[in-house]
């Protein structure tokens, strides 16, 4: 059953990424189409085509791997000089001994200009203005913000977080040497067995000061070791006063920095019951927004941290938890979640965190100003605008449109190094992962 269990969370986190994906192009396409763009294909995924669909000008279709996906816009950058000038056969130049690099961008502009249905077309994305051109690239990352925000959302409010709450579920025996003890018979009798406590009891308030939840009691006692405390509970429906002395233990204390030390606690012998505890419906988009800094923090340092991390699985060291990732690593995570032993709801949560986790990466990862990815064409729209206000400004002759194809040179390198790391997070996830349990 733990095998099976395993395998359906990688199912799951597939089908999750395909629908990631799926949002992302879906973000692409729409503003594309309603600012009149000629989008030929939208896919998902790559390699062969499993189905496909014509629908208007538009072929949708779904292919066999699902790492990634597409669609494809006419006119992404302006024609080619082989095309405004094909009667003169010498301006192909990149087939004419120019280079490896040069023969590339040629064949990004053939590749382009098949695209173009004429030097009139106006469908086309290069000559949008910058504004639609940037809301149509803008379009994908968002779309995967948003979706982290409404799994969140269910995550958080319609879920809930697991809170320990100031009800009692049951009693410690005895008063322990130290908080990790276990009892024994010369042990004294816990104070809250002495009180009267009983399991059920809902904490309202400790000394006078109300409490939501169990964390908060806990503060008060930890801090009272010896001290006369009042605890009001309520019982059956009735509020009563209950007084109890806290013992002095050895435990861990908290500095607000984080930093742990040991020393004297006040204990008293109670444990809490863990409940769901739902949040209000914009504590979800929140926390969405706290994680995508902390993404952010990881995608800035991702060459270290990919190195790092394929430093620790060539010598065997302790992977950071915290570190980057890839699909093969995220299944085995949502396979771990569906697998483990507890109940449904908190595999439900486990998954959903998860996938939202990933959706942030993508809208992260995607915003990073370099070509091929949203980014990048975000950057370029950004730059011709500032020429074209340069212009505007010094009265000059309108600038040309930016022709991106020269830029296919660093996009091949970029491309390489993302496949490069690609490849040590995913045998880094093989032989050396990062597990929950």
């Amino acid at each position: 059953m733990e095998v099976l269990a395993f395998v359906i969370g990688v199912v799951l986190m597939v089908v999750g990424l395909a629908v990631s994906i799926a949002l992302h192009e879906l973000g692409h396409l729409w503003p594309a189409k309603k600012f009149g763009v000629r989008v030929g294909q939208y896919m998902i995924g790559f390699g062969p085509t499993l189905w496909s669909r014509r629908i208007g000008e538009t072929e949708y279709g779904v292919k066999a791997i699902p790492l990634g996906g597409y669609i494809s816009m006419a006119g992404m950058y302006p024609p080619s000089p082989a095309l405004r000038h094909a009667q003169e056969s010498s301006a192909r130049t990149g087939r004419a001994g120019g280079g490896f690099f040069a023969t590339m961008v040629q064949d990004a502009r053939d590749a382009n200009d098949e695209t173009l249905e004429g030097d009139g077309d106006r469908r086309v994305f290069y000559r949008l203005p910058v504004w639609k051109r940037i809301v149509v690239m803008l379009g994908g990352p968002v779309m995967n913000l948003l979706f982290a925000m409404v799994l969140f959302a269910i995550l958080l409010t319609g879920i809930g977080v697991q809170t320990a709450t100031t009800t009692v579920s049951a009693l410690s025996e005895c008063v322990p040497a130290t908080s990790t003890s276990e009892c024994t018979a010369d042990d004294p009798t816990a104070p809250a067995e002495r009180a009267g406590i009983e399991p059920g009891d809902k904490i309202l308030s400790v000394n006078g000061q109300p409490v939501a939840d169990f964390a908060e009691a806990s503060a008060i006692i930890r801090e009272s070791q010896g001290d006369r405390l009042v605890l009001v509970v309520e019982r059956d429906g009735v509020q009563e006063s209950l007084t109890v002395v806290p013992a002095t233990i050895e435990g861990t204390i908290t500095a607000p920095d984080g930093t742990t030390t040991t020393g004297e606690v006040g204990f008293v012998g109670i444990r809490p019951t863990v409940e769901y505890v739902r949040q209000p419906i914009w504590a979800g988009p929140q926390l969405a927004v706290e994680r995508a800094g902390a993404v952010s923090g990881i995608i800035l340092q991702l060459p270290v941290r990919v190195w790092d991390t394929g430093v620790a699985m060539v010598t065997g060291g302790e992977r950071d938890p915290n570190g980057p990732l890839s699909i093969v690593g995220a299944g085995r995570l949502s396979g771990e979640v569906a697998a483990a032993d507890a109940p449904v709801l908190n595999r439900v949560a486990g998954f959903l965190e998860l996938l939202a986790a990933l959706n942030l990466a993508l809208f992260v990862f995607n915003l990073i100003p370099l070509l091929p990815l949203d980014g990048g064409h975000i950057a370029v729209a950004l730059w011709e605008g500032i020429k074209r206000m340069w212009a505007k400004v010094f009265r000059l002759p309108p600038p040309k449109p930016v022709d991106a194809t020269k830029l296919v040179p660093l996009t091949f390198i970029v491309v390489v190094a993302l496949i490069a790391m690609g490849g040590v997070l995913i045998l880094a996830d093989i032989v050396n992962p990062i597990t929950l349990f």
